[in-house]
């Protein structure tokens, strides 16, 4: 269960870390075709022309709420500290809320599929370790 925990939390926080970084890289998303994903963030977000002119603070928002949560929390499961798996499934109910937004806003796609699976393992496993 452990290592599952440390991969989920790797790879998703890894994955974070790289997702922002394409962001503040191509701000405007036009290297991936994700120009469109721009309109539809305005079209749907609240105050979406203020705030996505570009994907920068979409990457900030991304590496601290999924990133750095996810990095920290496989920092805990290799410290054995007990604090780990309510840890591990704080970051997993924000992934899935997170993709959950993100279908609302995109719809399904195959990435966002994926990493939701991730935040739902997490959780699950993760809800088998706390004792509440």
């Amino acid at each position: 269960m452990m290592k599952l925990q440390k991969f989920l939390t790797l790879f998703i926080g890894i994955g974070a870390v790289v997702g922002a970084l394409m962001m503040w890289i191509d701000p405007m998303g036009m290297m991936c075709g994700c120009e469109p994903l721009l309109e539809m963030l305005r079209a749907k977000m609240p105050w979406g022309n203020v705030l996505f002119q570009d994907f920068i603070p979409s990457g900030f928002v991304l590496l601290f709420v999924i990133g750095f949560s996810q990095l920290a929390s496989a920092y805990l499961l290799f410290k054995k500290h007990p604090l780990a798996p309510k840890a591990v499934l704080t970051c997993g109910i924000l992934l899935l809320l997170w993709i959950a937004l993100e279908w609302w806003v995109f719809g399904f796609n195959a990435m966002s599929n994926i990493f939701f699976v991730g935040g739902l393992l997490e959780v699950a496993s993760a809800t088998r370790l706390v004792r509440l």
